[in-house]
C-alpha cells in the first residue's frame, strides 16, 4: 500500500461521530453504512491523489451486505456539507484498505483506514513504521484473552480463536503499521486503543493487527476480513471454511453495532444515496486487488 493520503475526511468523520447525542435503546433492523472512497482508479490498481476519480472495492460493499446492511458511498472529495448530509443518513462508517460517548455509532477501519485513524489519534503523520506484509496470509496472536470480552472476537467460537492463532486464516497486504512498542510509548494511542491481536510480518517483525477503542465503538484491523469471501486475485488470500467464518463473524459484529444506532434516516433520502445508484466495474482482469470496483468522478 502507498503512504496514506492526508485528506481531511477522516477528521471530519471523527468529529461528526464525537458530536452525536443521546441513544435510542430500540434495535434498528434497516442499518445503513457509509463507506469512504479512496483516491484513484481501483480498476487499474492505481491510487493517485492527483485525480478527481475515487473508488470503493465492491468486496467492501458485499462485506457490509453480508452482515445485513446497505451502503452509502462517502466520496472523499465531495463538499463538506454534502458529506455531512450523507453522514446524517448512516448508522456506522467503514474506512477501507470516532466516536460516541453515549450513542452507538460504530467505526470500522481496516489497513489504510487503521493507518489514517492512528495518524489522527496520535496527531503524528510519521507514526507509522515499515513492515513486510504484502500479499501475506497470517495468523492472529492474542496477547491477552481477557481483553476479548465485549470485542468483535467475543462471539467467535473458542475453536475458531484457537485456529486463528495457529493457522493463516487472514489476509495481510500492507507495508506500514505500528508495533506494540510504539503504541505503548505513544500516550495518545495507548490511552485510546487496547490491543486485541498482533501478527508477524515476513521477517518475523511483530505489528498490531487488531485494536479496539477503550471508550468508543471503534474497531481497527491491519488485515482484510472482506477478502476471504469476495476477492480472488491474489493467491495468498485464504478461502477455507474457517477463513470464511472469520469474515462472516466480523461482518455480523460490525452491523450488530450499527443496529444500535438511534439514527432513523428518511427512506427516500437513503434510496437516493445508496450505492445501488452506481454500477460496479469488473476489474479482475487488470487488478489483483479487486474483482469489482465502484468508480466515482
Amino acid at each position: 500500500m502507498a503512504s496514506p493520503p492526508r485528506h481531511l475526511l477522516p477528521l471530519l468523520l471523527l468529529l461528526a461521530l464525537l458530536g452525536t447525542s443521546s441513544a435510542d435503546p430500540a434495535v434498528y433492523d434497516r442499518p445503513v453504512i457509509g463507506i469512504v472512497t479512496h483516491p484513484g482508479d481501483g480498476a487499474a490498481g492505481r491510487i493517485d491523489n492527483g485525480t478527481s476519480t475515487s473508488y470503493i472495492g465492491a468486496s467492501y460493499v458485499k462485506f457490509v451486505e453480508a452482515g445485513g446492511a446497505r451502503v452509502i458511498p462517502l466520496i472523499y472529495n465531495e463538499p463538506d456539507e454534502r458529506l455531512l448530509e450523507k453522514l446524517s443518513l448512516v448508522n456506522g462508517v467503514l474506512f477501507t484498505g470516532g466516536s460516541v460517548k453515549r450513542v452507538p455509532f460504530p467505526l470500522f477501519a481496516q489497513c489504510l483506514g487503521f493507518e489514517l485513524v492512528s495518524m489522527i489519534v496520535s496527531k503524528d503523520n510519521n507514526i507509522l513504521e515499515s513492515f513486510h506484509a504484502s500479499d501475506q496470509a497470517s495468523t492472529l496472536q492474542f496477547p491477552n484473552y481477557s481483553s476479548l470480552q465485549g470485542s468483535v472476537f467475543e462471539r467467535f467460537h473458542p475453536d475458531l480463536i484457537q485456529k486463528l492463532s495457529t493457522s493463516c486464516l487472514v489476509m495481510q497486504n500492507h507495508k506500514y503499521g505500528i508495533s506494540p512498542k510504539r503504541m505503548r510509548e505513544n500516550d495518545a494511542l495507548s490511552s485510546f486503543f487496547k490491543i486485541l491481536t498482533t501478527s508477524p510480518d515476513e521477517n518475523g517483525e511483530v505489528y498490531i493487527s487488531t485494536v479496539e477503542a477503550q471508550k468508543y465503538p471503534i474497531t481497527c484491523t491491519q488485515w482484510h476480513p472482506e477478502k476471504a469471501i469476495f476477492e480472488w486475485g491474489k493467491p495468498m488470500i485464504p478461502h477455507s471454511e474457517d477463513a470464511v467464518q472469520v469474515t462472516q463473524n466480523f461482518a455480523n459484529y460490525f452491523i450488530s453495532q450499527a443496529r444500535k444506532s438511534p439514527n432513523r434516516p428518511p427512506a427516500d433520502k437513503v434510496l437516493d444515496n445508496l450505492i445501488y445508484n452506481y454500477s460496479p466495474t469488473f476489474s479482475g482482469k487488470t487488478s489483483k486487488s479487486f474483482e469489482l470496483v465502484y468508480l466515482f468522478s
